[in-house]
């Protein structure tokens, strides 16, 4: 199992790294492909428990919703924006520009581009002919 998959990290994440195998043994291997997993996927996984069921489906819906981006922040490591601890020291709530700033930084560093796959999925030119 690539136990360094974003989705294995993100099942782990939820509590529920005893599904990753199930998921990658069923080509849920990236977060573009499990944000179309509903019922009857989660019935084909193997998750049979109505809380797990309720957690994927909420998590998924996110995905969705937000995107990748909210997921990588949830995996980074508590340290993993760098030199945010001492630009931070002393604030409750940094403001915005600075936020985006770290943001930025960080996903630089990590040579993780947002607007490339897996991160987000291209609009497809039917959506822009209306």
């Amino acid at each position: 199992m690539a136990a360094n998959n974003i989705v294995c990290e993100w099942l782990k994440a939820l509590g529920l790294g005893q599904y990753a195998e199930s998921f990658l043994d069923n080509g849920y291997d990236d977060l573009e492909i499990c944000k179309q997993i509903g019922d009857p996927d989660l019935d084909a996984i193997g998750v049979q428990t109505t809380e797990h069921r309720h957690k994927l489906l909420k998590s998924i819906r996110q995905l969705r919703e937000k995107g990748a981006t909210n997921l990588y922040f949830v995996l980074s490591e508590p340290n993993g924006l760098s030199g945010s601890r001492e630009m931070l020291e002393g604030r409750d709530t940094p403001p915005p520009h600075d936020i985006a700033s770290l943001v930025r930084e960080q996903l630089s560093a990590d040579s993780i581009r947002l607007t490339s796959h897996p991160y987000s999925t291209p609009v497809s030119s039917e959506h822009n002919i209306l």
